[in-house]
């Protein structure tokens, strides 16, 4: 069964990141608060931990679209073919922000993911609990976001997250009540920005 960890964005106990990293490196599953959603997470380096998170979400590895969580921009490189000055400047306006943004994947996308993807999404939350942890890992988390199977409305206390995914994953991280709004999602994949959902991020500069 799951443990549920009280986690204060402005002030992350010790103690309680380091339970949070050595879960993710020992190939556990978790779920945490971003500046959205809550969200299902795991280690982007162990495979088996990304198709036992597709199993939760109820998705296929090689359909699944998941994003990951990033503490900035500066390892794009590492995931998306190179980003034009105009894109970078996009991104580096909007985040750490409410924005997913689809790029073009590289070639470590596929390996990564076991599948023939031809873009990723990258998020940066504006939330310093996902970013801290990606921070002490050293690399970025994959990530979903969850949703009550019965309602299909997302979930927005965390301890209802937990009843219903305590079986299911290796910790909880209660950051607090969320506003249950989605991300803006913007495809720059492309020649030409779309704005593919609109979502809590404003799109009225983009």
């Amino acid at each position: 069964m799951a443990q549920i960890i009280k986690v204060y964005p402005d002030n992350i106990a010790p103690r309680h990141l380091k339970l949070i990293i050595d879960t993710l490196k020992e190939g556990g599953i978790i779920i945490y608060p971003t500046d959205t959603l809550y969200s299902v997470g795991c280690d982007m380096l162990n495979q088996n931990a990304i198709e036992r998170l597709c199993q939760i979400i109820g998705k296929k590895p090689e359909t699944a679209n998941l994003s990951i969580i990033c503490y900035d921009l500066s390892n794009m490189s590492q995931f998306s073919t190179p980003i034009e000055d105009s894109i970078f400047k996009l991104m580096k306006r909007c985040l750490p922000g409410p924005y997913t943004f689809i790029l073009k994947a590289n070639n470590n996308v596929p390996k990564l993911f076991k599948n023939k993807k031809k873009t990723i999404g990258i998020r940066v939350p504006d939330n310093n609990i996902p970013r801290a942890i990606v921070q002490e890992l050293g690399n970025p988390i994959v990530t979903a976001s969850i949703h009550n199977e019965s309602t299909g409305e997302y979930y927005n206390d965390p301890e209802n997250i937990f009843e219903d995914f305590k079986n299911k994953v290796d910790l909880v991280i209660d950051g607090g009540m969320s506003e249950a709004i989605q991300s803006t999602v913007i495809d720059v994949s492309t020649d030409e920005v779309e704005i593919i959902r609109e979502g809590k991020g404003d799109v009225s500069t983009i």
